[in-house]
């Protein structure tokens, strides 16, 4: 549920919220959206009673860049056309099934399961125009043949590389076994037997056939045939035909379908031109003469294949045979390995029973009221629903990393769970919160909870590889992330279809804004002419959010109890060792697979490297779930000093805190709730911080809200008060609540909406609230759904926050050096993070050979630790290397570094520009001489032998110099922030630092100039841009108006540094610039700003 999906305006959302009356727009109905979009057949069906036929031979879009339709559409085509059973064949793999199945399912209409295999290939599918495989058509009979079928595709993918299955027919035969639960088509022109017809004749294919047979057995192999239109087709035809015959084997039609209607062909082409890498005209020669390869009905079949009626009869009746519910795969979880004695629930009880001694203590004293009923009561409701073995994995993942010293816990609903909490799986107390439970699991819930759990990702790796190692690589596999088409991708790819210069695809993809719809440039719906020709935007608009490759979960594992491959098929990962299912998570979720997110937080690995230098240099050990309440440090929130901070540090959320001043824990939940970015002029401001501020009564629309939302004065924040005021005003039990959040949420169902919102308005009326007030909770739901956050989620980050927070008010040095060591993640730049450490105090010194290690630590000054940069840091310097490097300290020479490790020449020049070398007397000139005279050099040349190594006379580097030979170095430059270097030019031109912004008047203009470190574009925010711009003493927001960016937008989008001239907003100690003028200041910026994240 996230506020980018929300359906109405900021003024309608916040009437909605404040009670207040407002002029609603439009009523806007929901549409009915799946994943990729349900889709409804067509008007114009075809008669039931038409000719029986099911096509059999059918490529969805999920054979990458072959197909070129959905799922969706081919089902809804073949319930248009009264297809008796339709089966998804494509290549290498069981992609698409769930989305087929589902859709599918929707429709009444039978499934066949099956996969076109890619025989001894010897090149991969792609960057060729004809790949050499032999095609090999297979399809499962049942359920059995299915998970056999799964099995060899995993064999053939996991025996080649990504990209490139490897299998043979040999091999297939083996893995066939005796009863294979196969049937086995004869396939397309690329098939054994039509290859051998076309190349050598009857007797040759007759021979390929036979074998056939004889490998999968007689009653297992069925002879296809197919009419596209071409020349030779009905010749092929009576000749597949007459070997079936004299065979004695079954005909059956299909059409070798790629895509539901013919209006698809060019896309087909056009894919078929990317998989192949050229053009469509340099293609051509390859591409299918007709647009035949589109779903037909029956009485077409029939008609095309009137010289053969039996084939399209017995494809209806070879579809009825194969066609089964992939619900019936049903898989589970392992048991969990117990102790003697124990079975699953036994044992989670002991744990669960431990744990909270630990957190609440004994029963008969307890220190939160009501902990030990809520535990009990969770349990109860674990075992009903069979789920303890789900909550054992969890704790042993977790306990893994406790053995280890991996910082994790768990977030999302979990949160929400007393047992998940004292069985150590998360940090929030989920009773002394007073957080719901049944948002997290309830006895009417439909399959497994959901708990994340965070890992720091510089060790996330491991807990992988424990998770790979404790329960066996064929039981368990990393969950995939379909990667489709956005705007610019498919935008470059178009034009490489359509055969543009390499330079110009790029060019066309530069300039399309990243939220702006290919064919916006081209029908006036754009912010400015992008200058993408129509053919361009045409076809990229056909491509949008089509599959281009398979990719990884950012941390999705599941685990099976029965070998992967018999559920879904695995395949290679780029990572080593990563095995990765075919499926995404709401595939695996739809299925029954139980998934795990092992998610890489970057903020929990700073924070560990901090706490590892608070206490190797500062002598305290840090317990971050011990930290005591801090004014001081809610003080820093308060002032939005908090770069680098988790969560509260971009620009929307440093600009609503100062609104807010968080004073207690609670605070930091609602702040993390309560930012979607918006635009902060014409008073919109969310409700919640006017009714804080004292600005706007508390109200609540009836007397049963109370309780839900007194917690939040009156403005519903979380989903779980969603689900208390359903409860509360309507009477839902804690299921009927459940099913209202996911109802409501961002992938809405029109029809479960009507029916709970009659419920609703049942309900309220039997607890006597009046029907126009319970039409107004239910407005306000409907628009609080838009965008509420999990309390639980909002729980598990506030620890987060309120940690970092605690570490930068108290140990800003060493959490600096943390959050450097723990690059890339994060807001912000290295460069911006030194900035702002170096304005609380810190000294941050170069990096240096023999005083620096592999990342940054910390060195003692009198005035507090000073942060050493790591060799790391440097330009080319990947972790084995600077490891090698530190681990050889100390150096005597640069030409001691050179012979012992060799580092290569770039590394040692990127070094010497850094100033790595100071320590052995050199300037940064004299060591880069020494650094390329040295580069002959290594450690089989004899010490002292160079020459040319003494350097002339060289000027030394001035101040400026040095700034810019530690940004091409490091990205970071302690002492030299770009602007620092023309200020006096900048004063001349009345130029206002970010430092003395906060003391002009609003309404007064100003000029203020800085490099862009960040451009953004919320959706909520109506096409108004914010920019960040920093200059040597701080960050300056920027407001962008829609038509200001309009006019500077060359400007705006290229120039990384800007100087602008505008309106001063200060409101309630937020202070931004209102853009009216932008120009490019010149200076060239330490790092690229990172733009519309």
């Amino acid at each position: 549920m996230g506020w980018s999906g929300s359906r109405m305006s900021w003024r309608e959302l916040e009437g909605r919220l404040s009670d207040r009356p407002f002029d609603p727009a439009p009523d806007r109905t929901p549409l009915p959206v799946g994943r990729s979009g349900s889709v409804e057949p067509s008007p114009g069906a075809v008669p039931g009673g038409g000719v029986p036929y099911a096509e059999l031979h059918c490529h969805s879009h999920f054979s990458f860049l072959d197909g070129a339709s959905s799922p969706d559409e081919l089902v809804a085509e073949a319930v248009r056309l009264g297809l008796t059973a339709l089966a998804l064949t494509d290549h290498d793999g069981f992609y698409g099934v769930v989305r087929f199945a589902e859709a599918a399912r929707e429709h009444g209409l039978p499934t066949v399961f099956g996969s076109e295999l890619s025989l001894d290939a010897s090149t991969p599918r792609s960057a060729v125009p004809d790949p050499s495989s032999t095609h090999l058509l297979v399809l499962a009979d049942d359920p059995a043949g299915y998970a056999l079928l799964g099995t060899a595709i995993s064999e053939s993918q996991l025996a080649g590389t990504k990209g490139h299955p490897r299998l043979s027919l040999d091999r297939l035969t083996d893995l066939a076994g005796t009863d294979p639960h196969w049937t086995v088509l004869t396939g397309c022109r690329k098939g054994a037997v039509p290859v051998a017809l076309q190349s050598d004749g009857p007797a040759a294919a007759r021979r390929v056939l036979d074998d056939l047979v004889e490998r999968f057995g007689r009653h297992r192999v069925v002879v296809e045939i197919w009419d596209h239109g071409y020349p030779l087709d009905a010749e092929r035809n009576d000749a597949l035909a007459q070997l079936s015959v004299d065979a004695g084997l079954n005909l059956v039609a299909t059409n070798n379908v790629h895509y539901h209607r013919p209006a698809r062909r060019r896309l087909a082409t056009a894919m078929a031109a990317l998989r192949a890498r050229r053009s469509m005209e340099e293609l051509d020669g390859w591409l299918p003469p007709t647009g035949s390869a589109h779903l037909r009905s029956g009485v077409e079949q029939a008609r095309r294949f009137a010289r053969w009626p039996s084939a399209v009869a017995s494809a209806a009746d070879l579809g009825a045979r194969c066609a089964f519910d992939l619900r019936l795969v049903a898989p589970g979880l392992p048991p969990y390995p117990c102790p003697d004695g124990l079975d699953e629930m036994s044992l989670l009880r002991q744990l669960a029973d431990d744990g909270a001694t630990g957190r609440y203590g004994e029963r008969t004293s307890e220190r939160v009221a009501g902990a030990w009923a809520q535990i009990d009561r969770e349990l109860d409701v674990i075992a009903g629903l069979g789920f303890p073995g789900y909550f054992l994995v969890v704790w042993d993942i977790v306990e893994f990393c406790r053995r280890e010293g991996i910082l994790c816990q768990g977030r999302g609903s979990a949160a929400n769970s007393a047992v998940c909490y004292a069985l150590g799986i998360t940090n929030a107390d989920a009773v002394g919160l007073g957080l719901l439970f049944e948002r997290f699991l309830s006895p009417e819930r439909d399959g497994p909870p959901d708990i994340d759990l965070d890992i720091e990702s510089g060790r996330r790796e491991e807990v992988i590889q424990y998770v790979y190692g404790r329960y066996g690589r064929r039981h368990t596999a990393q969950v995939a992330n379909v990667i489709t088409y956005r705007a610019r991708s498919a935008v470059r790819d178009a034009a490489r279809a359509l055969g543009y210069a390499p330079g110009l695809q790029d060019a066309f993809a530069k300039g399309l804004e990243r939220r702006l719809s290919p064919a916006a440039s081209t029908n006036g719906g754009g912010e400015a002419p992008a200058g993408i020709p129509a053919d361009v935007a045409t076809l990229a608009e056909e491509l949008c959010d089509a599959p281009r490759h398979l990719g990884i979960h950012s941390g999705g594992m599941v685990i099976c109890d029965r070998p992967m491959a018999e559920v879904c098929p695995v395949e290679w990962g780029r990572l080593a060792n990563r095995s990765v299912l075919q499926w995404d998570k709401e595939d695996c979720a739809a299925v029954g697979l139980v998934k795990f997110d092992l998610l890489g937080l970057g903020m929990l690995s700073a924070l560990h490297h901090t706490l590892d230098l608070v206490a190797a240099h500062e002598g305290s050990q840090v317990d971050l779930s011990r930290l005591e309440q801090d004014d001081a440090v809610y003080d820093m929130i308060c002032a939005a000093d908090t770069i680098g901070v988790f969560q509260i540090e971009s620009r929307a959320q440093m600009a609503t805190l100062p609104r807010l001043r968080p004073r207690c824990f609670h605070d930091l939940v609602v702040e993390i709730a309560l930012i979607r970015p918006g635009p902060i002029q014409g008073g919109s401001v969310h409700p919640y911080i006017r009714r804080r501020n004292g600005q706007e009564e508390v109200t609540y629309l009836h007397p049963s809200c109370e309780d839900a939302l007194a917690g939040t004065l009156g403005i519903p924040l979380f989903q779980e008060q969603l689900m208390r005021l359903s409860m509360d005003v309507a009477g839902f039990t804690a299921g009927e609540a459940d099913r209202l959040r996911q109802a409501m949420g961002s992938k809405r169902s029109h029809a479960r909406m009507e029916a709970l919102h009659q419920r609703f308005l049942d309900g309220a009326g039997e607890r006597g609230v009046p029907s126009n007030i319970a039409g107004q909770v239910w407005q306000k739901l409907a628009a609080f759904a838009d965008y509420g956050f999990p309390e639980s989620h909002a729980v598990s980050f506030a620890h987060l926050v309120y940690a970092s927070s605690w570490l930068k008010f108290h140990h800003p040095a060493a959490f600096c050096a943390g959050l450097l060591n723990a690059q890339p993640m994060g807001f912000y730049s290295p460069h911006t993070l030194v900035q702002d450490a170096r304005r609380h105090g810190v000294e941050v010194r170069t990096p240096d050979l023999n005083r620096s290690g592999a990342d940054a630590t910390l060195e003692q000054r009198s005035a507090g630790p000073a942060i050493r940069m790591g060799i790391g840091s440097v330009r080319g310097i990947g972790g084995d290397l600077a490891a090698a490097i530190a681990a050889g300290r100390p150096y005597t020479s640069i030409e001691d570094l050179q012979r012992r490790v060799d580092p290569g020449r770039p590394v040692m020049e990127a070094l010497a520009t850094a100033g790595a070398f100071a320590g052995f007397d050199v300037d940064r000139r004299e060591a880069l001489w020494v650094a390329g005279a040295l580069a002959a050099t290594g450690p089989d040349h004899l010490p002292g032998v160079a020459t040319g190594i003494q350097p002339p006379p060289l000027p030394p580097m001035d101040v400026r110099e040095v700034a810019r030979a530690d940004l091409w170095a490091t990205g970071v430059s302690p002492e030299g922030h770009p602007t620092r270097f023309i200020r006096h030019r900048l004063e001349a031109e009345g130029v206002t630092t970010a430092v003395d912004l906060r003391s002009v008047r609003d309404g007064d203009r100003v000029r203020v100039a800085g490099v862009v470190t960040h451009r953004q574009r919320p959706h909520s925010a109506g096409g108004v841009t914010f920019l960040n711009l920093e200059d040597e003493t701080g960050l300056v927001n920027v407001v962008v108006s829609k038509g200001c960016w309009v006019r500077y937008r060359d400007v705006a989008v290229a120039a990384s540094a800007l100087l602008v001239r505008g309106r001063v907003e200060a409101c309630e100690g937020v202070v931004n610039v209102v853009a009216e003028h932008l120009a490019p200041l010149g200076v060239r910026p330490p790092a690229r700003s990172r733009d519309f994240r």
